[in-house]
């Protein structure tokens, strides 16, 4: 199958048939499926049916995604999941970073998900204050962008599928939802499994420490010593792995 057109190479969704558990994995803000590829072929490698979709203004364009927001973001996500779902006796979602924000976002809205996994999710939306000041001040300068925060790996071998400069009206859309997400935390029942970096350059620790106060169901925590924000690309992604599918396959059932 060859590259859809505009998509960048290693952009592409990725999805895998596999029996009647699913697991739906979401990536990054400016980044794309190329993030979490590794972790759904690891679901897909237990047996589960696989979707990594590519959310809208990802994996083309800074252009193009300035054109999107958390609207459109988590339509995409909605949809990735109701299509699992009705091929899935069950469902966990796996999200990294934005990825776990739509992550919490869709475990409000569907309180069936068996298990959700949180890796360096954004959830504080009042730690963000430097990057929502950044993003306005461009904007109010007549600019569109603000620089990339894409990449952050430990492992210089390692490198993520990401944008080269960040759309700052697209940030403070994010930053929206990640503040409307906070108030339904204590709303989740579904198992949570957060995976967090000690060093991680682009989301505060608030975020963590909130989540493991506020979430309503039962909480696994665990931490990722050797990676920056990008982990499931990092040293400890084999761990990532080991861990998120240990915990689908447990609350599957």
């Amino acid at each position: 199958m060859g590259i859809e057109p505009g998509i960048m190479a290693g952009a592409e969704p990725y999805s895998a048939k596999g029996g009647r558990h699913g697991a739906l994995v979401i990536h990054g803000f400016t980044g794309c499926p190329q993030s979490m590829r590794p972790l759904g072929k690891a679901f897909a490698d237990a047996g589960f049916t696989v979707e990594v979709p590519r959310l809208p203004g990802h994996g083309t364009t800074p252009e193009d995604m300035n054109r999107t927001g958390w609207g459109a973001w988590t339509a995409a996500a909605d949809a990735a999941y109701r299509d699992l779902a009705a091929r899935a006796d069950s469902v966990v979602v796996a999200g990294l970073s934005m990825g776990g924000s739509l992550t919490l976002w869709l475990a409000q809205q569907h309180p069936e998900i068996k298990g959700i996994v949180l890796i360096n999710p954004a959830v504080k939306a009042d730690d963000f204050g430097p990057f929502a000041e950044g993003a306005k001040a461009t904007l109010a300068a007549g600019e569109r962008f603000l620089p990339a925060i894409a990449g952050d790996i430990a492992d210089p071998s390692s490198k993520e599928l990401g944008y080269d400069k960040t759309p700052a009206q697209c940030l403070l859309s994010l930053l929206d939802g990640v503040k409307a997400n906070e108030a339904g935390l204590s709303r989740i029942k579904s198992p949570a499994l957060i995976l967090h970096s000690q060093q991680d350059h682009v989301i505060p620790p608030g975020s963590v420490e909130l989540l493991r106060a506020r979430l309503g169901g039962t909480v696994e925590y665990a931490t990722l010593d050797k990676s920056f924000h990008v982990a499931t690309l990092d040293y400890d992604a084999p761990e990532i792995h080991r861990r998120a599918v240990a915990f689908g396959k447990l609350v599957s059932g």
